[in-house]
């Protein structure tokens, strides 16, 4: 039984392809149709995951990370060197204590305000583009790129900020768009004592993963602030986390306007197989005549419609793989960075294009199935 029904099927398959090929021009269009509704959808969502990937990988410095400040019943503005030693005391992450300012610095003539920050062991999150960070830093500044690029400076060059000469020892790589709390382009580095000689702004804590740094921050929380709002403990992640649901709604929005075009593609096919169905009265009522039954028939333009579908959501899936591919070296200079959620996404346009064509096909077989067999004979 089940073989002799695929036999049937495979021929009505078959017949299906001829009839396809038949009205060539008409076909094409439908399945251009087709093509044109998955690419949207599907690039439109591959485009999100590459925008919320790239977004991710900029703001991460941030995400590990966690910022200590005086509290709301702090004694002074500042920290002091027993204040990080505490904040080391409770923690087994990376931490920064950084004096920070902001002051015009000038080289050769030329002149700009910036910020200035000052912490100990530079070398180990920042990197030098030319020069070399000292391990043990007392003397000496570290000039942004961009800052560098300004002031026209380099390695051995001086620059006098607040009447005092510090000699440039290092001047760091761009940041290239990283969101970070240390790094930036158009930052002027010196040792602590150099910035604020009461103490310290802030102090920054890096961890390896976003666990890592709630815990820690919840820890410092727990801990330090047992008498009051000494300390200001902040953590990123919830930022992040609400950023990345603002990504995943913009994209949604944008599928959706993308599924218009493959709405507008399945009435093309809706219409294309009414017509067919029309023009193919008499042909429809020999298969009856000759002891094809409704559900055969039923099944034949059915399998019209799904090779519609099938053949623009092949070639659909293709062209948007390339367009993803373009999308993610723009983006992540990786054209082969797909992720789990990029195949989701052209997995959610290949299926919407295969359904959409099965359902615009539906109505159409029913037609033609119930079409009395001598009145179709007579066309």
């Amino acid at each position: 039984m089940i073989g002799r029904q695929w036999r049937i099927q495979r021929a009505l398959t078959t017949m299906a392809a001829r009839n396809l090929r038949r009205s060539g021009v008409r076909t094409g269009l439908a399945v251009l149709g087709i093509v044109i509704g998955v690419v949207a959808i599907a690039s439109i969502g591959a485009l999100g995951v590459a925008f919320q990937t790239s977004f991710s990988q900029q703001v991460s410095d941030v995400t590990y990370s966690a910022l200590v400040t005086p509290g709301d019943d702090a004694t002074e503005p500042y920290l002091t060197d027993r204040d990080v030693r505490t904040i080391r005391q409770y923690t087994d992450v990376e931490v920064f204590a950084v004096a920070t300012g902001s002051a015009r610095v000038t080289a050769f003539g030329n002149s700009e305000r910036t910020s200035v920050y000052g912490f100990e062991r530079p070398g180990r999150t920042l990197d030098a583009r030319a020069g070399s960070i000292p391990e043990v830093w007392r003397s000496g500044a570290i000039v942004g790129s961009s800052l560098a690029d300004d002031l026209d400076v380099g390695v051995g060059d001086s620059v006098t900020v607040g009447g005092q000469r510090h000699r440039v020892v290092a001047v760091l790589e761009p940041a290239a768009g990283q969101f970070s709390l240390l790094e930036d382009n158009d930052r002027l580095y010196l040792p602590p004592s150099a910035v604020d000689r009461r103490g310290y702004s802030q102090v920054i804590l890096k961890a390896e993963s976003v666990p890592e740094i709630n815990a820690t921050a919840q820890t410092l929380r727990d801990r330090l602030n047992e008498r009051g709002e000494l300390y200001d403990v902040q953590d990123f992640t919830n930022v992040q986390d609400q950023i990345q649901a603002q990504f995943a709604l913009i994209r949604t929005f944008l599928m959706a306007i993308g599924g218009i075009s493959l709405f507008v593609a399945a009435v093309s096919i809706l219409n294309v197989m009414l017509m067919s169905v029309m023009e193919r009265r008499t042909e429809i009522g020999v298969l009856r005549a000759v002891g094809y039954h409704r559900g055969d028939v039923l099944r034949l333009i059915l399998s019209e419609a799904i090779l519609i579908g099938a053949i623009g959501t092949i070639v659909g899936v293709l062209v948007t793989l390339v367009v993803t591919m373009v999308i993610n070296g723009v983006m992540l200079d990786d054209p082969l960075a797909f992720t789990t959620q990029s195949a989701v996404q052209i997995g959610i346009g290949a299926a919407f294009g295969v359904v959409a064509s099965a359902v615009s096909g539906l109505y159409p077989a029913w037609k033609a199935a119930n079409e009395h067999p001598v009145e179709a004979l007579r066309g």
